[in-house]
């Protein structure tokens, strides 16, 4: 079979390799997509602990596909079956693995990150995913590019999530790329009364509205005073930072309402950590400031159902389709930030 194998730093080969032998708890999944996320392109570019060139890893963990085979001990699949994957396992015993907080796991595995992924035809599903119900079965009218983006949108919902969002509340996206266009879907079909979304580029910000006409994208060099002539002096409620800028994580407190509640969304650049938050902001206007990582199984089943039971409307934020043979032309249009979501399609 091919596979998309990193083998250092700037080196990602097309390779043929042997199709995975499974063992009686596990599954063989034939991969039909495989979405591009901001973390491999991290990995092409930085490198990753364990990789090397005696230590290669198939990357890619947004991912969809159909059973071809599951081992005698397997039950609850059937071959043929259409299946997401949430990418994250944990060790299955410590207190965050009892709480279903697989995620979060101090020895959790990932697809794509520490275990072969999915820029393959074939990827083995280990027992522990199995158990641990890392499948998920897909209705057969759901697409499966638009499944490969499960996986985004469960970190997303994971996001809101850890935040008390009410009906009604007005919600900024800062950064309208692919996770911003997710929150600001997700924040629409939750109830949010407006949408607000801005970005440096004005590309990102058509775009968005190409995705929802509801979006109401900020323009403007002073934020605050747009924040301030669009809410009635009141603020934003709810305001998720969606890009890696310390400085729109320091903004962000100024734009808020009474009682408002901020998410970072994602890290910074390492070395570019430490921000300066306003204290006495927190302290007189009530806000709550909340982080996230990853999400566990039952955010991505969540997020699955939203997008079978038509909540959620994923195709509007794919931009490009590549097969694998042309691995290096997706991943440098997904370097270019021109588009949303690439995929990998088999």
């Amino acid at each position: 079979m091919l596979a998309a194998k990193l083998y250092g730093k700037e080196d990602l080969r097309l390779v043929e390799c042997p199709v995975p032998d499974i063992r009686e708890d596990e599954i063989l999944l034939r991969v039909k997509a495989a979405a591009v996320c901001g973390t491999d392109l991290r990995m092409i570019q930085n490198g990753s602990n364990g990789i090397d060139g005696n230590h290669p890893r198939t990357l890619g963990h947004e991912i969809s596909g159909i059973i071809e085979k599951k081992g005698s001990l397997v039950s609850g699949y059937e071959e043929g079956m259409h299946i997401c994957v949430a990418p994250n396992m944990g060790c299955g015993i410590c207190d965050h693995c009892i709480e279903g907080n697989t995620h979060l796991c101090s020895q959790y595995q990932a697809f794509g990150i520490n275990i072969d992924g999915g820029f393959a035809e074939y990827v083995r599903i280990p027992g522990r995913a199995v158990s641990q119900g890392n499948l998920m079965i897909l209705d057969e009218s759901v697409n499966f590019s638009d499944a490969a983006l499960l996986e985004p949108m469960s970190c997303v919902l994971n996001g809101q999530s850890r935040m008390k969002m009410n009906l009604n509340d007005t919600v900024l996206i800062v950064g309208a790329g692919p996770i911003g266009v997710m929150h600001a879907l997700l924040a629409r079909a939750r109830g949010a009364s407006r949408v607000f979304i801005r970005d440096l580029s004005e590309e990102r910000m058509r775009q968005c509205k190409e995705v929802c006409r509801e979006f109401v994208p900020m323009y403007g060099e002073d934020l605050k005073e747009e924040v301030m002539k669009q809410t009635d002096n009141k603020g934003i409620d709810v305001c998720i930072v969606a890009c890696p800028s310390g400085r729109a994580q320091e903004e962000a407190l100024e734009l808020m309402s009474m009682n408002g509640r901020v998410l970072f969304f994602g890290g910074l650049p390492q070395g570019k950590d430490k921000v300066l938050l306003s204290s006495n902001l927190i302290h007189y206007k009530q806000l709550s400031i909340f982080g996230s990582t990853r999400a566990n199984v039952a955010q991505y089943r969540s997020a699955a159902k939203m997008v079978e039971y038509g909540k959620l409307e994923l195709s509007k934020v794919i931009s490009r389709e590549y097969t694998l043979d042309h691995i290096q032309e997706a991943v440098a249009y997904a370097k270019s930030a021109q588009g949303l979501k690439t995929v990998i399609t088999f």
